[in-house]
């Protein structure tokens, strides 16, 4: 008997609990454009969810008032008070007005999860593709070199002077699309043409090592291209285009009878059907260079398409194509004839590559996000000096995300696996192939409400199979090579005031050769560049102190961020001249100082809406240990011999750097006008390879009249002719700049650019 009204006790008070328990569940939606919104937080009496891909939400409470609160980046903060009865179900749904401030613009890629610009730890700059759009760039890389800090040299990017150059091979920033890695699997080398441009959502750049949550050649920073997607309406656009270029300021210049020019044209289509979202985009260029004999006709399709199988399951397939047929030369004739290819520089190339990117994300029960990301790549290059190459590359990766809203802390965690199977003239004629796996895990945690901490973790192993191969002045011997290496992370961001942001990261970087670093075998003019199998992996790491302050100028609003760094580098590779060859070779550790100052704003100024993007940035780049004690080309010498013989500096600076770079873009509209104005500034190059100045015609000449760097002016000017078609008229190279932004290599004369966009 005693244990019958203990199981009716017992009964009774679990019937007493679930009576207190009330559903709340409901839709979180944008207020202006009604799309749903994905992965918003919800809180309420100390529990947390997030919504599903449909933007709903469910939450169990006890009955009575609680206050419930929904966030998402970039959005107020939505809070009501609600009165839950006991039992039953209660459906409350909530739309979140944008808050259109740039401290407030939400990024990804410091964390793999939407965060606040203002409170990621690390320097990260956003370029929207409005920006991009009204600037006429017709490739990602162009668009790039308008944020502070950020060049481009002959298709490599260089982060705050973290990289040199070298032809075509090792990059030190990781160029992502969509959070897939995208570079060359032989070179490691980004094809900026295999960007949808004509389909950007926004372009994040991570300034400083990234290697402990995206691996390998993340070492100088991240860039990252998120691609765009159906919105609720359809979207179509269109833009064609035609650049005409003058002729230089110097005619001894020009080569040519007719003006070079270029012709282009762009269109995208985003949609949803149902359950399935579809973007579509397209683009086609022919180029007739200012450099002789260069030009570039090449055309890219891409698809993108999101199915939402259910509520907690999406299913995507991306592609991409892209085929042509460029040509180009590795430096000039002379300082005289900048725009004429040197004695067998001149090289054409026929090229098909395309990328397959199958993704699967999928919430639990427990609103845990479990994402499978994946992409093939394939690369078909043909060259006419000897220079042809092949490779595929397979790259997947498992990702674990727990939201835990109560404790206020974001774990992320991951499984990687990638390989490469490479074939080409350049490396022996021979198959090369590589495998990568990586584990990584990183906390993000908010304190207070106002200190935000990230720890990172990630441990890469890599493994390169060389099968051995015979070359003109020696021999490769086969090898199985195995390296495995930890790096780690650490971000603090503290918000001292209303709008002053306070951040410290360390950040450890870890890159491993790539094929053409180790074993490349050709020629580029006089030029010949041998393999170095015993070539080893550079680490390194960079720290940084940063406060962005925000600010609002009566209806002017934006964002003064200033950030002192260093980067040290362990074993840095570059591609130096060894007895009478070029060979990447380590040049021994190296230390990289600097500051940036970066303003960023958009407003109204006087009644007239304007944005501004300006940024100074300033590096000394040096070696640990540098002699300047000359030793003759064959005999033993040490790292910093090997430093001193190979630079056209006895001073200790590294190769290929500007120490001073000005950035800075602003525009205003008016009625249906727009008027803009973009400059850059970059100070001589003051160290490069020695060698060069042996056998570039005019180039030492050439230098010692551009001692002071160079000054480009770029205006552009649009007018709506409807609410759908826009002409721009964009003039570059105002002053008509002879510059280079590497030696033996000339930049654009003056050019105008006229431009039509269809906005339906």
């Amino acid at each position: 008997m005693t244990k019958y009204y203990l199981l009716l006790i017992f009964l009774s008070f679990s019937a007493f609990l679930t009576a207190q328990q009330t559903l709340l569940t409901g839709r979180v939606t944008d207020a202006k454009t009604g799309e749903p919104l994905i992965a918003a937080t919800i809180s309420l009496q100390g529990q947390g969810t997030v919504t599903n891909f449909d933007g709903f939400y469910e939450l169990e409470a006890d009955a009575g008032k609680h206050l419930l609160k929904a966030s998402y980046v970039g959005y107020e903060t939505y809070e009501t008070e609600v009165n839950l009865p006991e039992g039953g179900t209660i459906e409350l749904n909530m739309a979140l007005d944008p808050r259109a401030t740039v401290l407030e613009t939400a990024t990804v890629t410091s964390g793999k999860f939407e965060k606040p610009l203002s409170k990621v730890t690390v320097s990260l700059e956003v370029l929207q593709p409005d920006l991009i759009e009204n600037t006429g760039k017709v490739s990602i890389d162009e668009a790039l070199e308008k944020l502070p800090g950020v060049t481009i040299i002959d298709g490599q990017a260089n982060i705050r002077g973290g990289s040199g150059y070298s032809q075509g091979a090792g990059s030190r920033v990781l160029l992502l699309v969509d959070d897939i890695p995208i570079l060359s699997a032989d070179a490691g080398f980004p094809n900026w043409d295999d960007v949808p441009i004509e389909n950007i959502a926004q372009v994040e750049v991570v300034k400083g090592a990234g290697s402990a949550l995206y691996g390998s050649s993340a070492l100088n920073g991240i860039i990252n291209v998120r691609t765009a997607y159906a919105k609720s309406a359809p979207e179509t656009e269109a833009a064609v285009f035609y650049t005409h270029n003058f002729s230089p300021e110097d005619e001894r210049l020009k080569w040519w009878d007719t003006a070079p020019r270029t012709i282009g044209a762009s269109v995208a289509h985003r949609r949803k059907m149902g359950k399935l979202d579809l973007v579509m985009g397209g683009y086609y260029l022919n180029e007739e260079s200012y450099n002789e004999g260069a030009f570039r006709r090449t055309g890219r399709f891409n698809v993108g398409t999101r199915y939402r199988a259910t509520d907690r399951l999406t299913i995507g397939l991306n592609a991409n194509i892209n085929a042509g047929e460029t040509a180009s030369f590795f430096y000039w004739a002379s300082d005289t004839a900048a725009y004429q290819p040197g004695p067998n520089t001149l090289g054409g190339r026929r090229r098909l590559r395309y990328n397959i990117d199958p993704t699967v994300t999928y919430y639990d029960g427990a609103n845990n996000r479990h994402r499978i990301l994946s992409r093939f790549y394939n690369i078909d290059n043909e060259n006419d000096l000897n220079q042809s190459n092949f490779s595929d590359m397979f790259y997947a990766e498992y990702q674990f995300q727990r939201r835990m809203a109560a404790a206020d802390l974001v774990f992320t965690a991951g499984l990687v696996g990638s390989g490469t199977d490479i074939e080409a003239e350049l490396y022996g004629d021979t198959t090369f192939t590589s495998r990568n796996l990586a584990a990584y895990a990183q906390f993000d945690k908010e304190f207070f409400g106002k200190l935000n901490a990230s720890v990172g973790f990630r441990y890469e192993r890599n493994v390169l199979r060389n099968p051995g191969f015979e070359y003109d002045g020696g021999t490769v011997d086969p090898s199985d090579e195995e390296e495995a290496k930890p790096v780690a992370r650490l971000g603090l961001n503290y918000q001292a005031g209303k709008a002053t942001f306070l951040r410290a990261s360390w950040g450890q970087g870890y890159r491993y050769p790539t094929v053409a670093e180790k074993y490349i075998v050709t020629e580029a003019g006089a030029l010949r560049i041998v393999p170095n199998p015993t070539l080893q992996s550079e680490t390194g790491w960079t720290a940084e102190l940063g406060v962005k302050q925000g600010f609002r100028i009566s209806n002017f609003e934006g964002f003064l961020d200033f950030a002192v760094f260093r980067s040290r580098y362990f074993d840095m590779m570059e591609f130096n001249i060894v007895g009478f060859s070029f060979q990447a070779i380590n040049i021994g550790d190296t230390q990289i100082d600097g500051f940036e100052v970066t303003a960023a704003g958009r407003g109204e100024i006087l009644g007239l809406p304007v944005s501004l993007l300006a940024g100074y940035t300033y590096v000394d780049p040096r070696f640990e240990a540098f002699d300047t004690t000359r030793v003759p080309a064959g005999q033993d010498r040490t790292q910093g011999q090997i430093n001193a013989n190979n630079s056209s500096l006895d001073e200790n600076i590294l190769k290929y750097r500007s120490r001073h770079l000005f950035k800075l873009d602003l525009q205003a509209d008016y009625k249906k006008a727009s008027f803009g104005v973009e400059t850059f500034y970059n100070s001589q190059i003051e160290a490069i390879d020695a060698a060069f100045l042996l056998f570039i015609n005019g180039l030492r000449d050439f230098r010692e009249r551009n001692d002071r760097g160079f000054t480009v002016v770029n205006l552009r000017g649009s007018y709506k002719l409807t609410e759908s078609v826009k002409l721009s008229l964009l003039l570059n190279n105002l002053l008509n700049e002879a510059y280079s932004p590497r030696p033996g290599i000339m930049e654009a004369p003056r050019n105008l650019t006229m431009r039509l966009d269809f906005d339906f």
